[in-house]
């Protein structure tokens, strides 16, 4: 069994950075998916796909994965590019038209 351990990104109907700061174990699917012949759909043998667990920090996601003996794969995140932004800069000569 393997788990993906990482720091969800912000959605994109977010504006602000609530419920980003929480680690997720995802864990992945032992079998291979199939498709259903009759109906077309997308099954799986193993239900691990569905399972996700939510924790406060990383650390307390890595004890997690030690202590079931789950091998882990982390994810760090990736730093966020602030760009600063003026209200004048809508007016700016150099700026280029749209």
């Amino acid at each position: 069994m393997k788990a993906r351990i990482f720091q969800p990104a912000k959605s994109a109907m977010q504006s602000g950075r609530a419920n980003t700061r929480q680690w997720r174990i995802e864990f992945n699917p032992a079998t291979a998916r199939y498709v259903e012949p009759l109906m077309g759909w997308t099954g799986s043998r193993s239900t691990l796909g569905q399972v996700s667990l939510n924790f406060p920090d990383k650390e307390a996601a890595i004890a997690f994965a030690e202590k079931h003996a789950i091998d882990y794969e982390l994810e760090q995140p990736r730093p966020r590019r602030f760009q600063r932004k003026a209200y004048a800069d809508n007016f700016a000569f150099r700026r280029e038209n749209e």
